[in-house]
């Protein structure tokens, strides 16, 4: 059984089926095109951003939000400033169109695994870095949550 939601562990069996390495940079920014939609909305935050949203070791200089919804469950929302940044963009979209609404308890299971299950073994140091500061914002964020509820 997968660690991940249904929506994401598909979508990760997807890229497990891409071999080809220009496949997959054309699928993820095909991704990244949606990256608007995950876009922190100005009523959460607006520039310049609160350094606690920032992700540490990210050359994009990304941001992470996680706001609370009735259900108990989280919206992740993300910025990226370097808009040559699609591999942050592209991980901020998958995290926000999967990751949002889904159970605490699978967020907090989110390992940086998915870095290379999406991207590939051959990820630079430096983007993967970034890109792993992303996915443990939004699992430390479940992780709070989780912590305040017991």
């Amino acid at each position: 059984m997968s660690p991940y939601p249904p929506q994401l562990a598909e979508l990760v069996e997807e890229f497990a089926s891409i071999t080809d390495r220009n496949e997959r940079v054309e699928a993820l920014i095909e991704i990244a095109d949606r990256f608007d939609e995950a876009r922190v909305p100005a009523d959460i935050a607006v520039k310049p951003y609160a350094e606690e949203n920032h992700v540490q070791y990210c050359e994009s200089d990304a941001y992470v939000w996680a706001v609370d919804n009735p259900d108990g469950t989280l919206s992740f929302y993300f910025d990226v400033l370097n808009p040559q940044g699609l591999s942050a963009m592209a991980m901020s979209v998958v995290l926000s169109e999967h990751l949002s609404g889904a159970p605490l308890e699978q967020v907090s299971k989110l390992d940086t695994e998915l870095v290379f299950k999406l991207f590939g073994r051959e990820v630079s140091m430096g983007k993967g870095q970034g890109l792993m500061g992303i996915i443990a914002m939004v699992r430390g964020a479940a992780l709070d949550r989780l912590s305040k509820r017991n």
